[in-house]
């Protein structure tokens, strides 16, 4: 399991991380809300622990951002804020889970494995008609052909995938790709014109849709 400790007590951190990491976790590190978006969204991770009074930006903000950009990663806060009042934000805020301080190492990882188990299964694959993807793998197969995608093409692909066959608005798409960037118009029409001619174009059924004014999904043709 590779987990991000998202906590300003560097301490504490280390000693979550030796305990986790005794057990066969992998684990990183942010200091503070902003490094901890960063990480999350360019890496990933199985679970994130999740301070909530943060430098930067707040652990409710930390948790909003990355469910806003399309961050899946189950989310447990370890605070020692514990009214119901505070719980309840966090839960509308995006998190899976919530421990107080102090707590047991040993509570805190049952916890880890729990989510982990529901929220981020080993996942075979996701299907869409003749597409499969598989995200442990990082490869993508329609029919019997393996399909070469760009990093940023992957990108978007399991973007996609994990929204199909809702509906993703392009600036959805641009803030999960790129984080906090400023990009030249046109960019994302770029790249979507690649993974398309990977995707749809060698095959009798387009996939890929477009929805005018609205933004794109993954799924089958309707008739």
């Amino acid at each position: 399991m590779k987990v991000l400790i998202v906590e300003d007590d560097k301490d504490l951190s280390l000693a979550i991380s030796d305990y986790l990491e005794m057990h066969g976790a992998e684990c990183d590190f942010a200091y503070d809300g902003k490094m901890g978006v960063e990480l999350s969204i360019n890496n990933p991770f199985d679970c994130i622990i999740l301070d909530l009074m943060l430098p930067k930006i707040h652990g409710f903000d930390v948790c909003k951002t990355l469910r806003d950009q399309g961050c899946l990663t189950p989310i447990l806060m370890l605070t020692a804020c514990d009214t119901d009042e505070e719980q309840l934000m966090g839960f509308a805020a995006g998190l899976d889970d919530y421990v107080t301080k102090p707590c047991h190492m040993s509570l805190l990882w049952a916890r880890l494995q729990a989510l982990h188990r529901r929220n981020n299964p080993i996942l075979a694959s996701f299907i869409v008609g003749d597409l499969s993807i598989f995200p442990k793998e990082h490869r993508a197969m329609r029919a019997d052909t393996e399909l070469k995608l760009t990093p940023t093409g992957w990108k978007i692909l399991e973007f996609l995938a994990r929204n199909s066959p809702q509906v993703v608005t392009k600036t959805q798409l641009e803030e999960h790709i790129w984080p906090h960037e400023d990009i030249e118009t046109g960019t994302l029409n770029v790249h979507l014109h690649q993974l398309r001619k990977v995707v749809d174009k060698p095959f009798p059924a387009t996939l890929i849709h477009t929805h005018v004014g609205v933004g794109l999904s993954l799924r089958e043709a309707t008739t």
